[in-house]
């Protein structure tokens, strides 16, 4: 009766995390991006970073979601100036994250802690686990174009069920240039590959500071630590972060939201940093929710009758359009496949191959890599160019493409 019992609630538990696992699948469909911003160790601005990445991207014009996962050192509250408790959601036993700007949502585990939020937390593995999750599963988020998360720092239980129950989360790794933070963040650097995550890049705060006085930088922790372990591991390095007192100023005072100097090497450098994350991003995602409906509604439509040219080489994608053995040409009638052609190309010179496929009736390019002023050529000669595509058969990409599920991820180009 004893075993039978055991097997009764252990079943019950079961049914209760497939249930949660559901919503948390569910949820996790109206966010595009989900960005967890890591560190290998503690003390080097992750919080900080994460609150400015999420404060910029708002004030782009994109929807953005902010969640504070760090269950030992919660932050986001203290720099972003949030009061109360979380609110009650319309739905039975569900919350609401406050609405900093009319498009930034931000909601924090400090939320749970109780009145005293100096009290220390003192919870083993299992609670912190079931924690997050039910964080995550919680918490009732309108449609998103991205959710940033400030993690723990180093590679524990909190960034591993992170990880796992948001599996599609990509991360910035977030380094001070002196040798100890970085024997840490390579600790990151490997968790990450173990756990399939994507790395965006690596950025190194502190770095630097410039003298108020003579104007001249002053290399407090060394210098070009986080761009040479970025070179190494083959990483993009995002960018280089000056100390900069004004920061410190308004992050003390709740304010970092209020930050608009951007005539400050900080300001100019993060700015940076934040257009880069926004082009990584796939072309559906770079643009505000609202756009990307517009969009699928319009491609849907347009791909009744249409003719898609793929970069070919042994089969599949070419890596690089303009390295390619053939391209196919695949024309769409009805929104389905009717006829596939291959075309060796003229020789790769600048605007002869824009001009070639307009002239064999192309209305889209599906590409790996392509530069900037090729991309504008093709558009002017009327092709959209989608960049950054699994190296699959051209059937494959184009049936991607017709059911609206093409991945496209950065755009690798060779030059």
């Amino acid at each position: 009766m004893v075993e039978s019992g055991k097997a009764c609630g252990s079943h019950s538990k079961q049914d209760e995390r497939q249930i949660q696992d559901a919503e948390i699948r569910e949820k996790l469909q109206h966010i595009k991006n989900k960005i967890i911003v890591m560190s290998g160790k503690g003390g080097v601005g992750k919080s900080s970073i994460a609150a400015y990445l999420a404060v910029l991207l708002a004030k782009k014009g994109f929807n953005v979601g902010l969640m504070d996962v760090d269950l030992h050192g919660p932050s986001i509250p203290r720099l972003l100036g949030l009061r109360g408790s979380i609110l009650p959601s319309p739905r039975p036993g569900k919350a609401m994250p406050v609405n900093l700007m009319p498009n930034l949502h931000v909601i924090s585990i400090e939320s749970l802690m109780g009145e005293d939020k100096d009290v220390a937390t003192i919870w083993r593995g299992p609670i912190k686990i079931g924690v997050i999750r039910q964080f995550i599963s919680d918490i009732d988020w309108p449609d998103l174009d991205y959710l940033v998360i400030d993690s723990p720092p180093g590679t524990g239980d909190e960034p591993l069920t992170v990880a796992q129950t948001i599996p599609d989360a990509k991360a910035i790794i977030v380094t001070t240039p002196q040798e100890i933070s970085l024997a840490d963040v390579r600790k990151s650097i490997n968790f990450c590959r173990q756990v399939d995550m994507e790395i965006l890049g690596v950025v190194e705060n502190m770095s630097g500071f410039q003298c108020p006085h003579c104007g001249k930088p002053i290399d407090l922790f060394k210098t070009m630590g986080g761009e040479l372990v970025a070179a190494k591991e083959h990483l993009r390095f995002l960018a280089r972060l000056p100390v900069e007192p004004e920061v410190v100023k308004m992050g003390d005072a709740g304010m970092l939201a209020n930050l608009n100097h951007d005539e400050l090497p900080f300001s100019k450098n993060f700015t940076g940093m934040v257009e880069q994350i926004i082009e990584l991003s796939t072309k559906e995602v770079n643009l505000p929710m609202a756009e990307q409906r517009n969009l699928q509604e319009k491609q849907v439509d347009s791909s009744k009758n249409l003719k898609l040219a793929i970069p070919v080489a042994e089969g599949k994608l070419c890596a690089h359009f303009g390295h390619c053995e053939q391209f196919a040409l695949i024309e769409i009638e009805e929104g389905k496949i009717k006829r596939k052609t291959m075309h060796t190309p003229p020789p790769h010179e600048p605007g002869v191959l824009p001009r070639w496929l307009h002239e064999q009736g192309a209305s889209v390019i599906i590409a790996g890599g392509m530069g900037s002023r090729a991309q504008q050529l093709f558009k002017e000669n009327g092709i959209e160019v989608l960049t950054g595509a699994p190296m699959d058969s051209p059937e494959a990409l184009v049936n991607q493409y017709l059911s609206n599920s093409l991945v496209t991820g950065p755009n690798v180009c060779d030059h």
